[in-house]
C-alpha cells in the first residue's frame, strides 16, 4: 500500500482538474466536481469515486473553515490598528523577564551589570529594595531609582539605565513563511516588517489570511489581514507589538497545484490501489 501522505497529496492535486467544471445555478462547487467525475469512464460504478468524493468533501470543508470567526476588514483594524501617521514612537517600555544594566555615577557598589526583571515586573535594587519596573521607560525607572536613593542615602545621585536584553519585545511568526521563529523587534514594527524578519511567505502561502493574535487585558484577540492589499497600498499596514503572534495561512489551491506537479507520475498507480 502507498503511504497515507502520498494519498492525501495526490488527492489534493487531483482537485485541480475539476476547476474546469463551471458551478451551475443551485449547486455548490463540490457537487459539480463530484458529478464531473462521472465524465471519466474509469470512475463509473467504482468504489474509487465514492472514496474520492468523501475525501474531496472533507478537504473542501476543512479549507473553508480555516478562517471562520476571525475578524477582517475594519473590524480587524479596530482590534489591531495601523500606527497613527502623526504618532512618534514611544520609548521602549520595560517588561517582565527583561535584563537591565544600571549605573550610579561614582558608586561602583550600586552599579550593576545585569538586573533581572522578574515575572511580576519588579526588580530588587541595593538599599531601596523592590522597585516597580514593568511599564516604565528606561529614563522613568532611572529617575525613580535616583529619587529613592536621594531620599535617604545619597546626595543628588546620577543614575543611568539601559535595557541589556529584552524578553518582552519579540514577535512570533509561524505558518507558511520561509523561516518561522521568534524574532526581537525594535522601535515601531508593522506586519510587513515581521514578514521580512521571517524571510517572507512561501509560494503556497494564503496572502489574504494573515492572522495576528494579541493579548489585550488578559484576553487573546485575533484579526485577519490581506498582505497582498497591504503591499499594493490599498490597505494599511497594522502595527506589531511585543508578544504578538503572526500566523500565515496555507493556500489549499496553491498547495494542490504544487503537489500535482510532484505527484503526477504516481497518480495512475495510486488510483489502482484505491480501487482495490
Amino acid at each position: 500500500m502507498l503511504k497515507i501522505e502520498t494519498l492525501l497529496s495526490a488527492t489534493r492535486s487531483f482537485l485541480v482538474f475539476f476547476f474546469r467544471f463551471p458551478v451551475k445555478a443551485g449547486k455548490n462547487r463540490f457537487t459539480n466536481y463530484a458529478q464531473g467525475l462521472y465524465k471519466f469512464p474509469v470512475f463509473r460504478g467504482s468504489r474509487m469515486l465514492r472514496r474520492l468524493s468523501v475525501i474531496f468533501f472533507l478537504l473542501f470543508n476543512i479549507s473553508a473553515c480555516s478562517s471562520v470567526g476571525v475578524p477582517t476588514g475594519p473590524e480587524a483594524y479596530s482590534i489591531i490598528p495601523a500606527p497613527a501617521k502623526d504618532d512618534i514612537y514611544d520609548d521602549y517600555k520595560i517588561g517582565p523577564l527583561d535584563a537591565l544594566k544600571i549605573t550610579v555615577f561614582q558608586e561602583p557598589d550600586l552599579s550593576l551589570e545585569e538586573v533581572p526583571v522578574n515575572a511580576s515586573g519588579t526588580i530588587l535594587f541595593p538599599l531601596i529594595g523592590k522597585v516597580e519596573a514593568a511599564g516604565k521607560t528606561s529614563s522613568e525607572l532611572a529617575d525613580d531609582i535616583a529619587r529613592r536613593l536621594g531620599d535617604r542615602f545619597l546626595v543628588n545621585p546620577q543614575v543611568s539605565l539601559i535595557v541589556a536584553e529584552s524578553a518582552s519585545q519579540k514577535v512570533t511568526v509561524e505558518g507558511s513563511v520561509k523561516t518561522p521563529g521568534v524574532y526581537p523587534i525594535e522601535g515601531q514594527t508593522t506586519l510587513l516588517t515581521a514578514m521580512a524578519l521571517a524571510q517572507g511567505p512561501t509560494q503556497t502561502a494564503h496572502l489574504d489570511e494573515i492572522v495576528i493574535f494579541r493579548r489585550i487585558d488578559d484576553k487573546t484577540f485575533g484579526a485577519a489581514f490581506d498582505l497582498s492589499a497591504i503591499r499594493r497600498g490599498t490597505q494599511e499596514d497594522p502595527e506589531i507589538r511585543g508578544g504578538d503572534i503572526v500566523v500565515v495561512g496555507h493556500s489549499f489551491l496553491k498547495g494542490a497545484f504544487r503537489d500535482f506537479l510532484t505527484t503526477a507520475p504516481l497518480l495512475t498507480s495510486l488510483f489502482i490501489q484505491i480501487s482495490r
